[in-house]
């Protein structure tokens, strides 16, 4: 069987649907291996060729795409729900590109290291998003989770940033340890570890087996929960982003998250779908709890690199919301507001990162006093991440909302909705005090003293801000396609 696969990979076939990953795991090998050779410390060469890269692996991806199916002896599934999420964390590892030039020359810091590891954490992205294998997912996890964790201490000098490695990588480790004891299980009731297999044979399995892998889902549940800061799961969160370089938890809220949440939909709603009855009330629970404990802790906050990690478990918990409707149209809605969350939260995380200053001062919400009169356009595209936050319409975040909770109404979830929609409201609060801070006061130190807006920085305001507003007015052009993605999720 192996000497087939070889033989069908050289054919063009399974190559061509893992052109993404090869193109961005041999760059990121490249600028290791340049990293060494180029003197420099802090060149902007490394970045222009992250960005090269991932430019290319999106095309490679849309081109995958096209001829899709199967690969690998069907260890690999590219479809439409595979496309959606390479590109989506794709897009962010731009993005993050784009916010670290400044940031790294102002901290002085290396970027060859930095750009490698950031390309092989979304290698490992990419993989998740188009694996049908459990085996391969926990690889692609793996992949992205190690280079994660380098990066969240990235700056060795920063006892914040060895703080927040230090507790990414132990308690990420005890998560996968369940995520690897689900699969142990699927693995013994079943015999397979292929998702569409497991499908099938669970579809036929009695009731014993129904338990056992009823555990085996509430295990998997807790490590993929983990990845995307779910409750009861989510506490690590706060500490990692506020500790973590601020590109860095803006990479963190947006990329792995994305690609965790493609994992939880494509198994959730393919091997465990015979089941759903069974895993519902769980996956209910932790949406409510996300959404409650996550925006109710944003309302004390001080900081703004800690009051959107708390932002992001609520917003955590609004995903989960659709992956509890069990439908189609649920997933659909899950895609859309991924897409749509990646781009307002990296662009606030992004607006964060230029205040912060040498040293990453200037972080809390007295900071952002005045910046309407200093910088009026950085507070303009702040104001409209927010907004999207929040769920203002003619903004992706408020048609992300409408499908989330339009789905969960279809599967009869009221009481969910009614409690969704009531945190939503509860959210606006901390989000608005930003924008009363930014228009209504006179500039602090942090504002009088923002660098100006580099080229760069100006497109990583620009490009979420713009995609933010296109999600808003023209939420149909890429639900279309999360829709007809979603049916090939089985």
């Amino acid at each position: 069987m192996s000497a087939d696969i070889v033989v069908t990979a050289f054919n063009g076939g399974d190559l061509l649907r893992f052109l993404p990953e090869i193109v961005l795991t041999v760059m990121g090998t490249f600028l290791m291996l340049l990293s060494a050779i180029l003197k420099k410390q802090s060149s902007p060469v490394f970045g222009h060729l992250s960005i090269g890269a991932l430019a290319g692996s999106i095309a490679g991806a849309v081109c995958a795409y096209r001829n899709g199916g199967p690969a690998f002896g069907g260890m690999l599934l590219v479809d439409g729900f595979a496309t959606f999420f390479r590109i989506v964390v794709m897009s962010v590892g731009i993005l993050t590109v784009l916010i670290s030039y400044s940031f790294l020359k102002r901290q002085d810091a290396e970027t060859g290291e930095f750009h490698a590891l950031l390309l092989f954490s979304i290698a490992g992205q990419c993989l998740m998003a188009a694996a049908n294998d459990l085996i391969v997912i926990f690889i692609g996890l793996e992949i992205s989770s190690i280079a994660s964790y380098v990066l969240a201490g990235y700056l060795r000098d920063d006892k914040r940033a060895n703080e927040a490695a230090l507790k990414y990588f132990l308690l990420g480790s005890f998560a996968t340890a369940f995520f690897l004891y689900g699969v142990a299980v699927v693995y013994g009731c079943t015999g397979a570890i292929n998702l569409t297999v497991v499908h099938t044979l669970l579809s036929a399995t009695g009731s014993t087996q129904a338990v056992m892998l009823g555990a085996a889902a509430a295990l998997m549940f807790v490590g993929l929960g983990f990845k995307v800061s779910a409750a009861p799961f989510q506490m690590w969160a706060p500490d990692v982003y506020q500790g973590s370089p601020t590109p860095v938890s803006a990479f963190l809220s947006a990329g792995p998250k994305a690609a965790a949440f493609a994992v939880l939909l494509r198994i959730f709603m393919t091997s465990f779908a015979p089941i759903g009855r069974g895993w519902e009330p769980l996956v209910w629970l932790s949406a409510l709890a996300s959404m409650t404990i996550g925006n109710f802790a944003a309302l004390k906050q001080t900081n703004v690199k800690r009051m959107l990690a708390y932002s992001s478990i609520a917003h955590a918990g609004y995903v989960l919301v659709a992956l509890t409707s069990r439908s189609e149209v649920g997933t659909a809605a899950a895609m859309f507001y991924l897409a749509a969350y990646a781009f307002m939260n990296i662009g606030a995380f992004a607006v964060v990162s230029h205040l912060s200053g040498r040293g990453e001062r200037y972080q809390s919400i007295d900071d952002l006093s005045g910046l309407a009169q200093t910088q009026p356009m950085t507070a303009a595209m702040l104001a409209i991440f927010l907004l999207s936050l929040i769920g203002v319409p003619l903004t992706g975040g408020f048609f992300g909302k409408f499908y989330i909770f339009k789905a969960a109404l279809e599967s009869h979830l009221v009481w969910l909705t009614v409690l969704g929609l009531l945190n939503s409201a509860v959210a606006a609060y901390y989000y608005l005090r930003l924008l009363v801070v930014m228009y209504m006061r006179e500039p602090a130190d942090a504002a009088r003293d923002v660098e100006p807006l580099t080229p760069a920085f100006r497109l990583a305001l620009i490009l979420p801000a713009v995609g933010t507003l296109f999600l808003g007015i023209f939420p149909s052009w890429v639900l279309d396609f999360a829709g007809k993605s979603a049916t090939l999720v089985k």
